[in-house]
């Protein structure tokens, strides 16, 4: 809602339809479940997944409030843990070269063969960071390349075992959230939708110069999706 006043509001929404459900005055579990539960059970029953950023506090509010839906960590979410892990190990490595951060973090298949070659500069600089970035293509893989919970489950554990002491943050959250990230297989069920949903939010938010008052922002937000 403001910068630098950690001030967050909980967005909700139904991502098979790409609608906006509610907007939440809080980031406190007790405080978004309240909100939540008073949807009927009915209704909240009938809730087969949902998709989370990983904040800490999420599947604790998803088990209370939606009684028979799976726990989907976010695949993006995941993805920016590892490439966030890989970033430290750039920089740790001493390598500042102009875009060695962007040929790293993205996705290889979509580099250029001039971008390919200076990306293999950058790697022939560190043999750890080499590594590490093999890992993250290889965590990719996982994704695009499974499609069952099991076979996802085999091919995370294996990763998990291999990459644990080049990638030692980003495993520990993945273990953390393992069942969640696995759960991804079984429709490969994401949050994406949740970017464009956001980013609308914000244009109306630029659009009303900025909202003092929480309840005339979601008024505005819930009529602008209101189709």
């Amino acid at each position: 809602m403001r910068k630098a006043q950690g001030k967050f509001v909980t967005v909700v929404s139904d991502i098979s339809e790409g609608n906006l459900i509610e907007m939440i005055d809080s980031h406190r579990q007790d405080e978004i479940i309240e909100v939540l539960m008073t949807q009927p059970i009915e209704v909240r029953e009938q809730v087969e997944e949902v998709s989370f950023d990983m904040w800490g506090g999420f599947p604790n509010v998803i088990t209370k409030v939606f009684p028979n839906a799976k726990i989907v960590s976010d695949r993006f979410h995941v993805m920016k843990v590892v490439n966030r892990n890989l970033n430290k190990l750039r920089t740790a490595a001493g390598i500042t070269d102009r875009c060695s951060k962007y040929l790293l973090l993205s996705n290889r298949v979509n580099l250029n063969p001039l971008q390919l070659d200076k990306l293999e500069l950058t790697l022939k600089k560190s043999e750890c960071l080499r590594i590490a970035y093999e890992m993250k293509e290889n965590f990719r893989r996982i994704y695009e390349t499974n499609f069952t919970v099991k076979k996802g489950h085999q091919k995370l554990k294996e990763w998990l075992n291999h990459a644990q002491v080049f990638l030692r943050e980003s495993t520990s959250t993945i273990e953390n959230h393992f069942e969640g990230i696995c759960n991804y297989f079984l429709d490969r069920t994401t949050s994406g939708v949740m970017e464009g949903i956001n980013n609308r939010i914000k244009l109306i938010m630029r659009e009303g110069y900025g909202f003092s008052n929480f309840e005339n922002l979601r008024n505005r937000v819930l009529a602008c999706f209101d189709h």
